[in-house]
């Protein structure tokens, strides 16, 4: 995949979230829905070119140490991700409505262990290797130093308000076109090892 791609899109499709999280939340609840599921296959398949954008991150970094175990920490952040939000989608789809989507929710999160990884723990791990990559960067002079404050406006907004994701995501599309101009263009161009 084209790694200019990649850095446009995922922020796109985080916008794309946050814009129908809003619109999903307007009755006054969330989901079940089309607005629901669409948001949450949106923020999966950003999740996914995330995935590819931290090991192109590391690469850009040098592959040292500390850049690999930002890049797996960011990693298993969106495995954890994906995870949550996957279960977010069947839930959907199985409950006919809000009250049947906490039940579900409930019955989901009372397995020992879901909770803190799937729902706590796991996910603060893509908020911390994304900014830890970007100011591992501009440290080496990578990237401009206000990118690694962009990148952390956007993983640290929605824990003020969910409902300033899609701004966030406009931070993050930011600095990420100053990425996607630097990325060589081709499938092979950077070298993920």
């Amino acid at each position: 995949m084209n790694s200019r791609f990649a850095y446009i899109a995922a922020p796109l499709l985080v916008f794309a979230y946050g814009v129908l999280r809003i619109i999903d939340g307007l009755d006054g609840s969330r989901g079940p829905g089309f607005a629901w599921t669409a948001g949450h296959l949106a923020f999966m398949a950003a999740l996914v070119l995330f995935a590819q954008i931290f090991w192109r991150l590391r690469a850009m970094a040098g592959r040292d140490a500390l850049s690999t175990v930002s890049a797996v920490a960011g990693t298993v952040g969106v495995a954890t991700l994906l995870a949550q939000f996957g279960i977010d989608v069947v839930v959907g789809f199985l409950a006919a409505d809000h009250e049947g989507m906490g039940v579900l929710f409930d019955s989901v999160q009372s397995v020992p262990g879901v909770s803190i990884v799937v729902y706590s723990g796991g996910p603060v791990l893509f908020s911390l290797g994304l900014p830890a990559l970007m100011v591992q960067l501009a440290v080496r002079r990578r990237v401009k130093a206000w990118m690694p404050v962009l990148v952390l406006l956007d993983v640290t907004l929605p824990f003020v308000d969910k409902d300033l994701i899609p701004l966030g995501a406009l931070f993050l599309l930011i600095s990420f076109v100053s990425l996607a101009r630097q990325a060589p263009v081709g499938r092979h161009a950077v070298a993920v090892s």
